[in-house]
């Protein structure tokens, strides 16, 4: 079932944070990688103004693994873990690794704090960006509009530079 996934980083050597995620999700048993969005380097959102100085890199990964979307929070979390996120009170902290669930096929749940698809993908532009670049044409669960028709209509905000196509 395909799956989308949202990564970003920064702090440490974010590129390499996102290439190390990349590997310990292709290497899940039965995943395989389906498509890898170009990496943006953007404006933190949501942060205390002491970390607005640092940028993240965003991309997307869309998989294909028939995994629950219960199991890949799971997963997500502990490769987040893993490659040395630390959790605390501010959830907009600076982080080495952040893996957000975008969409588990055309599953539609809200179930003990997890929500699919993402609550907020429409609303980031360093999630639409990178997302359109790969799946311009797909409708998520509970929308009418296309991924890309979402990204026209954002209004300005934050900046989205991209930096690598391919990484």
């Amino acid at each position: 079932m395909e799956t989308g996934l949202s990564l970003g980083s920064n702090l440490g050597d974010r590129l390499e944070n996102l290439r190390a995620a990349r590997a310990r999700l292709c290497a899940l048993p039965g995943v395989r990688l389906l498509a890898t969005a170009p990496v943006y380097e953007t404006e933190p959102v949501g942060v205390k103004a002491e970390f607005r100085h640092l940028a993240f890199l965003n991309t997307v990964l869309i998989l294909d693994g028939d995994w629950p979307p219960a199991e890949w929070r799971r997963v997500t979390a502990q490769i987040e873990d893993d490659l040395g996120r630390v959790r605390g009170a501010d959830k907009f902290a600076p982080r080495m690794l952040d893996l957000d669930l975008l969409y588990v096929g055309d599953h539609c749940l809200d179930e003990g704090g997890l929500i699919i698809p993402h609550p907020r993908w429409m609303l980031r532009r360093f999630v639409l960006q990178p997302l359109a670049d790969v799946r311009p044409d797909l409708v998520l669960p509970g929308n009418a509009r296309t991924v890309s028709q979402t990204l026209e209509d954002l209004p300005p905000g934050e900046a989205v530079r991209k930096i690598s196509t391919t990484w």
